[in-house]
C-alpha cells in the first residue's frame, strides 16, 4: 500500500526519506518495486541499520543509511517520505517536531505515509481496542500469555494518541489533504502531502 501511495507522486528517479528504517524490510519492498528510487534510511539504532544492510544485500547500494533521529536526516528535498511503526514511540510534542522536520525536507506536494498504533484513548474504549488487538493476534497463533504481556506494555509504555489527535498533529506540522488509507484494529495509516 505504501509503495503504491508513494508511486502516485514520486518520479521514477525519485528520492524517498524513510524515518525509522529499522531492519530494512520496507526499504527492500520499495527498492524492489521501484528500481530507480534512491533512499535515505534514518534510524537511531546502529544495530538495526546493520541488519538493514544485511537484509537488503545488493539493494543497500541505493540507500544512504543515517544513524540518528530526524535532525540527522539529510536536508533533501525528497520526493516522498515514510514513517512506519515509529511515531507511536514518540510523545505528542516530539511527534509534532518530527513531522515538521519531515515536511521541511519534502518537495512541494510530496507525500508522507505514516502508520502506527492509533486508537481511542478513553478508559473503556482503550481497553476494548487493546483486547480486540490481542484477540486477533491470539487467533493468528500468538500464545495468549505473550499477547497479554504485549498488550500491557503497549497500554502502559507507549505515548499513544487517538486517530483524531494524530490528524491534528499532521495538520499542525503543515501537511494538507490528509487521508486515512488503512485501519486494522489498533493500527491506522494516513497519507498526507506537503503544501504545494
Amino acid at each position: 500500500m505504501t509503495t503504491l501511495l508513494l508511486a502516485e507522486f514520486v518520479p521514477e528517479e525519485g528520492k524517498v526519506l524513510v524515518v525509522g528504517a529499522g531492519g530494512g524490510l520496507e526499504l527492500g519492498v520499495f527498492a524492489k518495486a521501484q528500481p530507480g528510487w534512491r533512499f535515505a534510511g534514518v534510524d537511531p539504532s546502529a544495530e538495526m541499520l546493520k541488519l538493514a544492510v544485511a537484509t537488503l544485500g545488493s539493494l543497500a547500494s541505493r540507500v544512504d543509511f543515517v544513524e540518528g533521529y530526524i535532525d540527522a536526516a539529510p536536508p533533501g528535498p525528497f520526493d516522498g517520505a515514510t514513517c512506519l511503526l515509529t511515531l507511536h514511540f514518540l510523545t505528542a510534542d516530539e511527534r509534532l517536531r518530527t513531522l515538521g522536520e519531515v515536511r521541511r525536507r519534502l518537495k512541494p506536494g510530496a507525500p508522507l505515509i505514516v502508520a502506527h498504533h492509533s486508537f481511542p484513548q478513553s478508559g473503556h474504549e482503550k481497553t476494548r481496542w487493546l483486547d480486540r488487538y490481542a484477540a486477533f493476534a491470539v487467533s493468528s497463533g500468538i500464545p495468549t500469555s505473550n499477547m497479554r504481556n504485549a498488550i500491557d506494555a503497549i497500554g502502559a509504555r507507549l505515548p499513544l494518541l487517538s486517530p483524531e489527535q494524530d490528524v491534528v498533529l499532521l495538520q499542525k506540522a503543515g501537511f494538507k489533504d490528509i487521508e486515512l488509507f488503512y485501519a486494522g484494529f489498533t493500527f491506522k495509516g494516513w497519507v498526507a502531502y506537503a503544501p504545494a
